[in-house]
């Protein structure tokens, strides 16, 4: 309950309630998405990021795919 009631504290300092109700919190989550997206592109892990295997995955299916449609 003290949990619930913190977080209903915090979300109500969020301004403009009246004007955009729950549109009010739009902002946060495309500064959340512009954040993971940077994440994505530019951390890596071990020594690659999400987009290095991402395009190997993909070039990997291509290839199996034109290997099939040549058979």
């Amino acid at each position: 309950m003290l949990v619930s009631k913190r977080v209903k504290r915090l979300l109500q300092l969020v301004p403009g309630k009246q004007r955009f109700g729950v549109y009010r919190f739009l902002p946060f989550f495309f500064l959340l998405g512009g954040a993971m997206e940077w994440f994505m592109i530019n951390v890596r892990i071990g020594k690659e990021t999400f987009y290095d295997v991402y395009r190997r995955k993909r070039s990997e299916r291509q290839y199996e795919a034109r290997m099939e449609k040549s058979d």
